[in-house]
């Protein structure tokens, strides 16, 4: 009881910050979407009801920004993670012998997704991109890789070419972090190879992989600034995702309480996710 105590008095000044930092935007955050509110009413904001997140979820607009997180999402957690796998298995006893591999692995994570979504623009530009240039050069034809047609998966591309160093880190560090004796148990029965990743080695890493998938699914479910630099909304909205499309609901329409009811039916979303990540770890450990 003593130590419960102890325990809710120490986290008492990072509630207090929490509460004062999060708490009071989020309340009026949720007052204006529940509001007619527009840049000159800020300050007197008219109550409407739910008539806000009526006209998002009758906007076929938000249904379709939605339709691309979720797809961009989807996939892009998938491929990470999938390459992130393969590269923490595959290079494991390279990098053991030299562990400067991993800073050069890492490199691509910490460049700043708005400054990839940047070089990416100049490198795929249609008329004045280096990479159309020289396919223009070597084969007298290049695709227009931020076209409608193909847009999707030049983005696609880029996320997942950033973000596998960080799904291979996570792999890597539970990879390594096997105990040893069961690895040689199993040579000693004869696993091969396969088998021992198979039966052993990944069921070991499942959380592991359970929350690398989880976090850069919703890291790619709200993705912005890579994909608005590169593209913007895309043509004919192709690259519009849910952030995209509050921001745009906000800045360029004035639109204030519908881009808040918006970001607050995104916000319901990912704290479902991750009370379903919280579940799934919850049974793995039980």
């Amino acid at each position: 009881m003593k130590i419960n105590v102890e325990n809710r008095i120490l986290a008492t000044p990072l509630i207090v910050f929490l509460l004062a930092m999060l708490g009071f935007p989020a309340l009026i955050d949720i007052v204006y979407s529940f509001s007619e509110v527009s840049f000159e009413s800020l300050r007197s904001p008219r109550l409407q009801g739910i008539q806000n997140y009526l006209t998002v979820l009758n906007d076929p607009e938000f249904w379709a920004a939605g339709w691309f997180s979720l797809k961009f999402g989807v996939t892009t957690a998938l491929a990470e993670c999938a390459l992130g796998l393969m590269l923490a298995v595959y290079l494991a006893p390279l990098i053991r012998k030299n562990n400067w591999m991993i800073a050069v692995l890492i490199m691509p994570m910490i460049i700043a997704p708005a400054m990839m979504g940047l070089m990416y623009r100049l490198v795929l530009h249609e008329f004045v991109g280096s990479l159309p240039h020289y396919l223009y050069t070597w084969f007298n034809d290049s695709p227009a890789f931020l076209s409608r047609e193909n847009v999707f998966l030049t983005v696609f591309t880029i996320e997942t070419l950033q973000w596998t160093p960080f799904a291979f880190l996570l792999f890597y560090m539970a990879y390594e972090a096997i105990p040893g004796d069961i690895r040689e148990a199993a040579a000693v029965d004869g696993a091969s190879a396969w088998r021992l990743l198979w039966h052993i080695e990944l069921p070991l890493m499942l959380p592991t992989l359970i929350v690398a998938f989880f976090i850069r699914f919703i890291d790619g479910f709200r993705v912005f600034d890579n994909i608005f630099v590169l593209t913007g909304a895309g043509a004919g909205g192709s690259t519009t995702s849910l952030s995209i499309y509050i921001y745009l609901s906000f800045f360029r329409s004035g639109d204030i309480g519908k881009a808040l009811a918006a970001s607050a039916l995104l916000f319901c979303v990912t704290f479902i996710l991750l009370v379903l990540l919280a579940r799934a770890l919850r049974k793995r450990r039980a």
